[in-house]
């Protein structure tokens, strides 16, 4: 791999990771205490979906991706402005007050946004077939760039909620609604 091709792949990579870097920050304000191991386990399932998707992308070919493109924003959608919501009503909730919104770092809930946040990663796996572009290489590269920038998020999201409070929940969830807001707009016909 050329000097030229690291740096393509690694902006590539950075903006691939935006979304998991807006998830990280956003989930992390509504962790009261959120520990190293949740934010290592996120920031590997977001890293491993970063890294399978553009693979899947590469294998599998135009057909799936036509196939999966013609949805995938409003899931993204959806997934977030689910967790977005929960997280601005939990906010207004009183009875919350000692009570941790959803943990973001488990379930059905990580491997969901995994997967929502890496979507991009399939389509970036064709143009990488087209490029001939080394695709252990992009996809060990995006996976690692993913981990970090999703790392960074949480703890630019703890310190945004230990200094905002309460307000960092609604921040975050509306952050998250955003997100999903932009990926449902960029996904429909003419967005």
């Amino acid at each position: 791999m050329t000097p030229v091709e690291f740096v393509s792949i690694f902006f590539v990579a950075l903006s691939l990771s935006a979304d998991c870097f807006a998830v990280a920050l956003g989930g992390s304000v509504s962790v009261r205490k959120l520990r190293d191991f949740q934010v290592f386990r996120t920031a590997l399932a977001f890293g491993i979906a970063q890294a399978v998707m553009p693979v899947i992308g590469w294998v599998i070919g135009h057909t799936v991706v036509d196939y999966v493109a013609s949805y995938a924003h409003w899931v993204v959608f959806g997934l977030l402005a689910i967790v977005g919501g929960r997280m601005i009503r939990e906010a207004f909730r009183d009875q919350n007050e000692g009570k941790e919104s959803a943990d973001i770092s488990r379930g059905f809930l990580l491997v969901s946004l995994a997967v929502a946040t890496s979507i991009d990663s399939l389509a970036v796996g064709l143009s990488f077939g087209v490029l001939e572009t080394s695709i252990v290489y992009a996809s060990l590269i995006i996976g690692l760039v993913a981990f970090l920038i999703t790392v960074l998020g949480f703890y630019v999201g703890r310190k945004a909620g230990g200094l905002l409070g309460k307000r960092a929940r609604i921040i975050g969830g509306i952050i998250l609604i955003g997100i999903g807001l932009r990926v449902l707009l960029t996904g429909l016909p003419g967005g």
